[in-house]
């Protein structure tokens, strides 16, 4: 059972939101997952977060053996950037 940690898109047309969950790597992009981590909402505008990651959580996921899509492992890297400038 390989594991990765990956997005997985909701919202509507032309308005996606996506969450970053940790999903076997043969399941669909929006099928059963294990756990979600968080989101990331690419539209964000006014007082809404862009993203909110358990980053404690993806830490454990990966110490574990789950590796990160490109796309995961770059919101993951903004996200601490973002938490040690805080």
């Amino acid at each position: 059972m390989a594991l990765r940690i990956r997005l997985q898109r909701h919202g509507s047309t032309h308005n996606p939101t996506y969450r970053l969950v940790v999903a076997e790597q043969a399941s669909r992009r929006d099928g059963k997952f294990v756990e979600n981590l968080g989101y990331y909402n690419p539209k964000a505008r006014g007082q809404e977060a862009e993203s909110k990651l358990d980053i404690e959580r993806i830490d454990y996921w990966t110490s574990v053996g789950a590796q990160m899509s490109d796309t995961a492992k770059a919101l993951v890297k903004r996200a601490k950037k973002e938490a040690a400038n805080a």
